[in-house]
């Protein structure tokens, strides 16, 4: 890593501490893990700066300090088995990885659950399984297993109305899942605690701007040209 990186990377940290982020766990997870590693050549030098991008695909990968706020919110520790909805490019999974036991993660689109998984193999993240699936359907038994409930659920696509109720149900009791919520144009970062199997409490947090949770996994041809 060359000196410019490390400035960066440093003002970035900085930058997100000014802006309220006061978890030194994970403001040392955003440190470590190399953003510029997860984006396009043509936008790379763009990496260390506190915005979204483009990452092919119509989707993005999401401001740092979203990220810092969503990582966050969900108070994790290193026990916690973490469920992500929206891989994109895998950066806000290597974050969580950093700091949980397990993350689960799902990805509709193909083509960047595969540039993910060879980023998590390059950088030596093995506490991560991912999958391509609907991740409105939550977590999939595989081979008869089920790895539900989850400590924490993190939603990286804005569900239009409510969370999907399969999400909740994975949701252990006293669990935490941060979802944006809303129209586009409308969308609130929204944290929900699971009382009981019936019971939730919901906090806004934040107006945000995500891409929207669709069902399915993607054709090959979606969004090929975004």
């Amino acid at each position: 890593m060359n000196t410019q990186d490390i400035n960066r990377r440093i003002r970035l940290v900085m930058d997100l501490r000014r802006k309220g982020i006061g978890d030194a766990r994970v403001l040392g997870a955003m440190e470590r893990v190399p953003r510029d590693e997860f984006v396009p050549a043509a936008v790379k030098d763009q990496a260390w700066d506190d915005m979204a991008l483009p990452i092919g695909r119509g989707q993005t990968i999401s401001q740092p300090y979203v990220v810092a706020a969503m990582t966050e919110a969900l108070q994790l520790s290193d026990r916690d088995k973490v469920l992500e909805i929206g891989t994109g490019c895998g950066y806000q999974t290597a974050i969580l990885a950093k700091l949980c036991r397990r993350v689960y993660t799902i990805e509709r689109h193909k083509i960047l659950l595969s540039r993910a998984e060879k980023m998590f193999e390059k950088l030596g993240l093995r506490n991560i399984t991912a999958i391509a699936a609907d991740g409105m359907l939550g977590w999939p038994k595989i081979n008869g297993i089920s790895q539900a409930p989850f400590d924490k659920i993190i939603v990286t696509a804005a569900a239009r109305e409510k969370p999907p109720r399969a999400l909740l149900d994975q949701l252990k009791i006293g669990g935490a899942m941060i979802i944006p919520v809303g129209p586009s144009g409308d969308q609130w970062l929204k944290l929900y605690k699971k009382e009981s199997d019936e019971a939730y409490s919901v906090r806004d947090l934040m107006p945000v701007r995500f891409v929207p949770l669709l069902p399915d996994i993607a054709s090959d041809s979606e969004g090929e040209a975004a």
